[in-house]
């Protein structure tokens, strides 16, 4: 007779549930794979509706051109010496200025569709549980470039074009261009709406896992050095206020964006 060998019912090994942020997402969950020249045509599309919002935005704009333009030189005019003006010496210049203004203003208010077919090209590749995101991601950096820009218009470039125009003497007169003063004011407004989407930034790196809210205070001090270079880079001028007026409130978005990595950071199931 032969002999069977006795089966021992053997208990499997005890295994951790993973919690639903370290889990593997299936090949469904995970968004399709696309090729190099799908995301191109991607690109492509993304980069169509959002030049059509801003171009409606521009012709919006436009339409109050009279309103806006006087909204953006009016404080500038009232920081020149009594009576002094913003002078244009081409005869296009002037024109083309309005033009430039309404430009801006359509893409301030082209924002938040702007900003809104910048996540739907990144989206694809993304998994389903951080493209419930899109609402907040497309709120939060709506909110904080047109607060960047604002920020720019009302505090930082008021607190320069000041000390840019102290230097008159009975040797020197401040009559600036309007269409350079225009371009300065541009550049600063812009980068201002690009600094402020530090939190915005972090909070997407956080929800992916990329960076923590304790990597970010343990690195604070190599942060406010890189805060400096990078605020000394991107200003317009090359004044010592003016780039600390760029680093002062990066710094504060610094700390914000902690907050926000902390709030929005993916969490670690505890191990039972």
């Amino acid at each position: 007779m032969a002999l069977v060998p006795f089966k021992g019912s053997a208990q499997p090994a005890p295994y951790d549930e993973p919690d639903d942020d370290d889990a593997e997402p299936s090949e469904e969950d995970a968004g399709g794979k696309m090729s190099f020249l799908d995301h191109l045509d991607e690109l492509r599309r993304r980069l169509v509706v959002a030049i059509v919002a801003v171009a409606v935005g521009f012709l919006i704009a436009l339409f109050f051109i009279d309103r806006i333009f006087g909204f953006v030189m009016r404080p500038l005019q009232e920081i020149l010496p009594r009576g002094g003006k913003l002078i244009y010496t081409e005869p296009t210049e002037a024109f083309m200025l309005q033009l430039k203004v309404a430009a801006l203003a359509g893409l301030v208010l082209a924002a938040p569709l702007v900003m809104w077919q910048v996540w739907l090209f990144v989206a694809p590749g993304l998994y389903s549980k951080e493209k419930r995101f899109a609402l907040p991601f497309v709120f939060f950096s709506s909110v904080f470039f047109v607060g960047g820009a604002a920020f720019s218009h009302y505090v930082v470039f008021p607190t320069a074009w000041s000390f840019l125009a102290s230097f008159t003497t009975d040797y020197m007169e401040f009559m600036p261009k309007v269409s350079s003063t225009f371009s300065l004011y541009a550049r600063m407004l812009l980068a201002f709406g690009l600094v402020f989407q530090m939190p915005t930034v972090v909070m997407a790196l956080a929800r992916m896992g990329v960076v923590t809210a304790s990597f970010l205070v343990r690195h604070t001090k190599y942060a406010i050095l890189i805060i400096f270079i990078v605020a000394a880079v991107i200003t317009p001028t090359s004044d010592v206020v003016t780039q600390a007026l760029m680093a002062a409130p990066m710094i504060v978005l610094y700390g914000i964006s902690i907050v926000v990595a902390w709030i929005f950071g993916r969490r670690k199931a505890p191990r039972s």
